[in-house]
């Protein structure tokens, strides 16, 4: 059974499965990125769809908090942490937003007191399964936002440097460039080369542009078989009440063109509450949905939101491109989402998205001439 080069959601279960076993049959064993041989496997927790797992599995969420100052999560949260092992990811990524910040209402123990119960319920439970943790910081853990030159939320930047740098090397990541952690820094494994900045506001500095193109022009990244950046806000907007300025990077095609010109393969982004794996230029995009409160739908559409966490499975073969294959699960119901459910397009107010399994060519007449249509709420 033939496989498009982008396999991704499942339609349906048994569907799934099947596609599933083709893909694992046509792919027994194959080399990994230290020439080892590989047998594909279908790690998951009982009951869940198990999609075959490939040379490098990713675990991506993000937006997991609750409301300002909570030091809880909610049950789909704690529900994902607990299970992560056993889908056996190589790395665990966070897209931002880990605590509930960002209100001058908080006082410094309110803030100290949310970073610990993050590491009571997300961080130590991740250790204690042997899993490596890497993360960008949000809008909530460390906004970047600035009034006359300083911090606006100067207070949750102190309290993330304090806690992540006390932490930096229990995460099990090989750093390159951890002069600015843990606001940007850059980082190798499984010869993989990440490089995360500090999206935590709209403006991504000139500086940080400066050093992210030293970085991805490196031996380090351009040896390294993917390069893959990290930052909260996204480039473009993809849900409902988001399709404004603040809520998305200024500045996106020169952000977009700096990617694109270091042959970035991935941006994985949260902060928009909606997932949508998408594709603009030679980008690719994984927008993260809210594993924690506030999903959100998407732009134009009116769906009941969902919290979703997903598995990113990269696939190396000689002379090929990497091979991405997403996996969503609905963490309400615990069943995959299907990729024909998400919208064929979104086209916001900077930008046009594509879903990830289509083309241009693909899209109708009437597609291709869709304009933005501000936000329904």
């Amino acid at each position: 059974m033939g496989l498009k080069r982008r396999q991704f959601l499942l339609g349906s279960t048994t569907l799934g499965l099947l596609l599933a076993t083709a893909h694992s049959s046509s792919q027994a064993s194959s080399s990994d990125l230290y020439g080892q041989v590989l047998h594909r496997t279908h790690p998951a927790p009982s009951g869940l769809f198990a999609p075959p797992r490939g040379d490098v599995r990713l675990l991506v969420f993000s937006d997991i908090n609750s409301q300002y100052g909570s030091t809880d999560y909610r049950s789909e949260v704690t529900t994902g942490i607990r299970l992560a092992s056993q889908w056996q990811p190589d790395l665990v990524l966070c897209a931002g937003d880990m605590v509930a910040g960002q209100s001058l209402a908080l006082s410094s123990g309110q803030i100290q007191a949310m970073w610990q119960g993050f590491d009571r319920q997300i961080f130590s439970p991740l250790q204690n399964q042997g899993l490596p943790f890497a993360f960008t910081l949000g809008n909530h853990d460390a906004s970047s936002l600035q009034s006359a030159g300083e911090y606006v939320f100067a207070a949750d930047r102190q309290q993330a440097a304090a806690y992540w740098t006390a932490r930096r090397p229990a995460l099990g990541l090989e750093i390159v460039d951890g002069a600015g952690f843990p606001f940007y820094y850059s980082f190798l494994h499984r010869n993989i080369f990440y490089l995360v900045w500090d999206a935590s506001s709209a403006t991504v500095s000139a500086a940080q542009q400066s050093w992210a193109d030293r970085a991805l022009a490196s031996p380090a990244a351009q040896t390294a078989a993917l390069r893959v950046v990290l930052g909260h806000l996204p480039l473009y907007a993809v849900s409902q009440g988001r399709d404004r300025a603040g809520e998305i990077l200024a500045n996106a095609p020169a952000l977009q063109a700096l990617m694109e010109r270091h042959r970035v393969q991935i941006y994985i982004c949260g902060h928009h509450h909606a997932y949508y794996p998408a594709r603009s230029g030679q980008l690719e995009f994984l927008h993260c949905g809210a594993l924690g409160s506030g999903p959100r739908t998407w732009l134009g559409r009116t769906d009941a939101a969902i919290q979703t966490l997903t598995l990113l499975d990269l696939f190396f073969e000689p002379n090929q491109p990497p091979r991405t294959v997403y996996t969503t699960y609905n963490m309400g119901t615990l069943a995959p989402v299907e990729l024909s459910s998400l919208p064929r397009q979104i086209v916001g107010p900077n930008g046009r998205l594509i879903r990830l399994d289509l083309s241009w060519n693909d899209l109708t007449e009437a597609e291709k001439r869709q304009i933005y249509a501000p936000s329904l709420r």
